[in-house]
């Protein structure tokens, strides 16, 4: 599946949202400039997603490559990330208080660097 293919699947609500990338062109041709920044990682920008991948990769064996736990099937390997994704928000979210994001002020440019 291509870059545009996955955004054209992203609810429009998420669409509007500030979003960060490495500077991979790719993403400068499918994002909107408008809510879309390509920073490096020294931003700390990206570090959140990269440890939520990290935290699939080591709780989900599945999304490991080259393993002995694999789905047969799509609708397994979806069944088994809804059932991690549902484990992950009940127990673990309650952890850590929620961090909420203002996306009107973030693309209007006066979130501060803590709310982005």
């Amino acid at each position: 599946m291509s870059c545009r293919e996955l955004w054209k699947r992203i609810p429009a609500t998420f669409k509007k949202c500030c979003s960060y990338s490495n500077f991979w062109g790719t993403y400068q041709k499918v994002f909107s400039s408008n809510s879309h920044t390509s920073v490096g990682k020294e931003s700390g920008e990206t570090a959140y997603v990269e440890r939520w991948n990290n935290t699939l990769r080591q709780r989900l064996a599945r999304f490991v490559r080259k393993t002995l736990s694999f789905s047969k099937s799509d609708f397994f390997h979806e069944a088994a990330l809804k059932l991690y994704l549902h484990y992950y928000n009940s127990v673990w979210s309650r952890l850590w208080p929620k961090k909420v994001h203002d996306c009107e002020a973030c693309l209007s440019g006066q979130a501060s660097k803590e709310q982005r």
